[in-house]
């Protein structure tokens, strides 16, 4: 199957005109190509691409982080220029620098922080809170579990629900 796909690749670029201009190449393996602006047997103008050939040739073996990221943006067409080794390297070596240095701010705020809690905040103070604003017996005595009824009649525990039934039934 791969052999008739490169075939057709090939015949294919052979009919459009497609020149593929090879650009570079990243530490992982993969070539960058250029094709530029060109028309083709029709007289249609076709736009330049950009095009990456990858070392892994399957897409099950491809991983986030293959492509530097210098070498995407000139893909993505944000970047004119396509990168040099040494400025992927140099990058690479920036964002390694900066990856400890927020580790170890990360890790000296952390110590910090739990030195000027205990510093800074005062001992809790034991308060009692009656209630609320909102609550129906604010300011007044708290109701009792004893019942205080005057009626003569009241028993408490004398009513009893009927067995599952609904009393509007």
């Amino acid at each position: 199957m791969s052999w008739s796909l490169g075939l057709f690749r090939a015949l294919w670029r052979a009919l459009s005109k497609e020149v593929k201009e090879h650009v570079g190449t990243d530490h992982h393996g993969n070539k960058y190509y250029f094709i530029p602006e060109c028309k083709n047997w029709r007289g249609q103008t076709i736009r330049e691409k950009r095009i990456v050939e990858a070392a892994n040739k399957k897409e099950t073996d491809y991983e986030v982080g293959d492509i530097p990221t210098e070498w995407e943006a000139w893909l993505r067409q944000t970047r004119k220029v396509p990168p040099t080794m040494e400025e992927i390297l140099k990058n690479e070596k920036y964002r390694e620098e900066m990856k400890i240095k927020s580790q170890d701010f990360y890790e000296k705020e952390k110590l910090l922080s739990k030195e000027t809690i205990k510093e800074h905040l005062p001992p809790p103070v034991q308060t009692h809170i009656k209630g609320h604003a909102s609550a129906p017996y604010f300011g007044k005595e708290e109701p009792s579990e004893a019942p205080t009824s005057t009626g003569k009649a009241f028993q408490p525990g004398s009513w009893m629900p009927q067995d599952g039934k609904s009393q509007n039934q």
